[in-house]
């Protein structure tokens, strides 16, 4: 009979393996200055976890888009700082702007980030 070690403290576990999706989380930086010296505002990867990737369900992209077109996506990432909504998620070069960043069960054990697209690309 094998042995089921027991969550520490109540916390949840979280299997490690469904996080292999790594994503950059990005910040508009409008003071952005390039190597001549002239002023380029741009976005720049302040973050770079890995994350579990949910396509939300097209009822609720329905209910909850305003264009049909719309792709809505949940981000489930480890906890870390300096997140907010005025941030942006690139994944395989698609952008995604970040609407909700979510305590998951107020554990601090995952963070889910809803984001939304309409398939815009990063230019590079």
């Amino acid at each position: 009979m094998k042995r089921i070690p027991k969550p520490m403290h109540g916390a949840k576990r979280s299997n490690t393996g469904d996080m292999r999706n790594q994503i950059k989380i990005q910040e508009y930086d409008p003071e952005a200055i390039n190597e001549n010296g002239y002023p380029v505002p741009e976005w720049i990867t302040v973050k770079k976890p890995w994350a579990k990737i949910k396509t939300v369900k097209g009822y609720e992209t329905i209910s909850g888009a305003a264009e049909v077109n719309t792709k809505v996506k949940r981000f489930i990432i480890r906890p870390t700082d300096g997140l907010h909504e005025k941030q942006r998620i690139i994944h395989k070069g698609v952008i995604y702007d970040i609407q909700a960043i979510l305590e998951d069960d107020e554990e601090e054990v995952t963070y889910t980030i809803v984001a939304t697209s309409t398939g815009k690309k990063v230019s590079d």
